[in-house]
Formats: C-alpha cells, sequence, structure tokens
C-alpha cells in the first residue's frame, strides 16, 4: 500500500496547473534550473517529497537560538494538513496563495496542505506586501504578523487567513478585529509540523468567544504542565514523542491555553521574576517602533529591566511618562534604562533574532 503522502490529490493545482507525481517531478527540475531563488526552494521540496524517503529536513527559525536541523516524516506533515484542512473547513477546490519562503516549515507546509487537500495554489516571492498587486480573491492564506500589518486594506481578499511565526501585536490585533476575514492566530513550531492550536480573531463572534482569549488544541492533541508551568505537547500524529517546550502557560481544561511568555526569557530583577512578553504586551499602546523587554548585568539587582527600541532616536523622558502612566503596570514593570538600535537583527523568516540584537546592543 503507498504511503498517504505519495497520493497527491486530483484537483491540487501549482499556479493554475493540475500537477500529478510525474509533472510534480518535472515542475521541481524546472524550478531549481530556471527559477528565481525563493522559487529553488520550491523546486527542492517538490523534490524531497516526491522522493522515496519517507522524511524531509528543515531548519528551525533560530529565533531562540541557534536555527537546529529537524527531521520530520512526511506522513505526519499530511497529518497536520489534515487536520488544519478539517478545523478550518478548507476544503478541495480552495484557492489558496504560497507567499512565504520554502525554506523554513511555514512556507512547505502550504505546498503540503495544498497536495494533501487539492487546494489550488498560487505562488508569489515573498515579501512584506504579498497582496499589494493581487487583484484575485483566495479562499486561504497563511501570513507573518508583518505582512498581514501591511496587507491590512487587502485582507477582504481573503476568506480565512492563519497568522503565525510571531506574536501579534495589540495594535494589530485590533485591525484584524475590523476586517470580515475569519482569521486565525496559530501556535506551534518546527518539532510540532507547524500549528498545533489556533486562537480566532478578527469578527464580531470572536470578539465574545473564549477562543480569542485561549488558543484551541487541534484533533489529536493533548497538553498538560510541567513543573515550570511550560506547555507540554503530546500530538502522536504529528510527533513520536511527548514535547517540552519553554512556554509558560495558564491552561484552561484539557484543550486551551493562554501563552503567557518564554521560561528562558524571565528576568529575575532583585528576587522578582518578571516575563518580558507580558510586559511588552502592556507597552504596546504608548509604542510607535519595534521593541523589546531584556535584562542586562546590574550590580544591585543582579539584572535590571530595561527597554530596547528600533528607532535612530526617541524623546526617552516623554516615553517613560507615557509607561508609567499605563494601566495595569507594575512599578517594578517600568524599564530602569531606554535604549535605542537604528535596526533589530532578524532571522531568515523575519522574525527578531533577540539574543543577536541584545549581543549588537552590548557590543
Amino acid at each position: 500500500m503507498n504511503p498517504t503522502w505519495r497520493n497527491i490529490h486530483p484537483s491540487f493545482k501549482l499556479n493554475g496547473v493540475r500537477c500529478s507525481q510525474t509533472e510534480l517531478s518535472e515542475i521541481g527540475y524546472s524550478l531549481i534550473k530556471e527559477g528565481h531563488s525563493f522559487e529553488n526552494a520550491i523546486g527542492d521540496f517538490l523534490l524531497d517529497w516526491i522522493s522515496d524517503v519517507p522524511t524531509v529536513e528543515v531548519f528551525t527559525s533560530g529565533s531562540t537560538g541557534k536555527p537546529k536541523k529537524i527531521v520530520l516524516q512526511k506522513e505526519y506533515m499530511v497529518n497536520s494538513a489534515s487536520a488544519t484542512g478539517k478545523y478550518l473547513g478548507v476544503k478541495a477546490g480552495d484557492t489558496s496563495l504560497l507567499c512565504l519562503p520554502c525554506s523554513s516549515i511555514a512556507g512547505i507546509m502550504m505546498l503540503v496542505r495544498a497536495m494533501v487537500l487539492g487546494l489550488e495554489l498560487d505562488y508569489v516571492e515573498p515579501s512584506s506586501t504579498p497582496l499589494a498587486l493581487l487583484h484575485k480573491p483566495y479562499d486561504f492564506v497563511a501570513l507573518v504578523p508583518l505582512q498581514a500589518e501591511k496587507s491590512i486594506t487587502q485582507l477582504s481578499q481573503i476568506n480565512t487567513i492563519i497568522i503565525g511565526g510571531a506574536p501579534i501585536s495589540s495594535s494589530l490585533r485590533k485591525k484584524l478585529e475590523q476586517t470580515d476575514s475569519a482569521i486565525f492566530e496559530t501556535y506551534g513550531m518546527t518539532e510540532t509540523v507547524t500549528h498545533i492550536a489556533m486562537k480566532k480573531i478578527g469578527t464580531a463572534q470572536a470578539r465574545s468567544s473564549a477562543v480569542e482569549t485561549y488558543f484551541e488544541t487541534l484533533p489529536n492533541v493533548r497538553i498538560s504542565k510541567d513543573d515550570r508551568d511550560c506547555l507540554v505537547i503530546n500530538a502522536p500524529k504529528v510527533s513520536d514523542i511527548e514535547i517540552v517546550t519553554n512556554d509558560i502557560v495558564e491552561l484552561f481544561g484539557e484543550s486551551k491555553f493562554r501563552w503567557l511568555g518564554r521560561f528562558d526569557s524571565i528576568i529575575n530583577s532583585g528576587g522578582v521574576k518578571l516575563i518580558p512578553e507580558q510586559i511588552e504586551a502592556k507597552l504596546a499602546p504608548v509604542m510607535t517602533h519595534r521593541f523589546f523587554i531584556t535584562g542586562v548585568a546590574d550590580a544591585s539587582l543582579g539584572e535590571k529591566l530595561v527597554l530596547l527600541v528600533e528607532s535612530e532616536n526617541i524623546e526617552k523622558t516623554e516615553l517613560v511618562q507615557k509607561i508609567e502612566a499605563l494601566e495595569g503596570i507594575d512599578k517594578y514593570e517600568i524599564p530602569k534604562d531606554i535604549y535605542t538600535l537604528p535596526s533589530f537583527v532578524e532571522t531568515k523568516s523575519g522574525k527578531i533574532n533577540r539574543i543577536k540584537t541584545v549581543e549588537a546592543f552590548k557590543a
């Protein structure tokens, strides 16, 4: 019996062309030989997918450490695609757009979903404004937050949108809530073959629902916490092993959780444990540039809380006054210092590389 990953859905189309497994080989070689660099990555993956090897190699994003190679079972990638289709109601014949690089799992899985679910997939060169020149509506698209921010006026062209790769800022969330599209924030990682949970935003129904506040797991995913309050994922359809994360969460039942921050980013300032991500959410309403919270060595506190802002110049005194006036801000959550950098270091997928940015700041 053929493995399920060998069965290309008969309704699958790539840029308007119906593709069988045999035709994918020709398309893959053509994209590698004659395509642009982003098309080379698509071609490479297509050839990997139709090969006899039951696994593929992908790299983590590197946003929380050095990128590492991970081997994924193709069968698990099929299971992930099927779960997404079932959860979102995406079906054969639906139109979809690939605007993420296929050098990372997010872009790769858009290809897999199209082949497994029978989607009519178009692709464009990845950019921060992938919808700018498009005049065609789509049923299903995956974006990173920056793309959603830059494409806010075009989002109505899409029925269902998933956004992942980085947390959605409060300012972007407010804009998304005004759209008519069904928008889902995703939670996952390369090890779980992208998302294992989603949180709906963007409609009046979602704004009054607990699903907007909590991530809800996909079918066949069980969650728990370890003694650090970090999320533990048991998802046998996409991983052979239980995955212990460094994500601090609050659980609500067996299928919902609220993400609070990263265990490995906790700042211990004078014995007070501070979670940067929670503080960043409180600061967001008064911030006009990209920013993040980190800790630096301090003789008396051990670590002191500082704010890094991506800007050539800001009025620090005015910003501090705005922060101090924020509702719900604790005195320990007010940055001891504010520093500016002309630009943050980014990963290949466009996320802020906090570790390297802090290293650049300290240098």
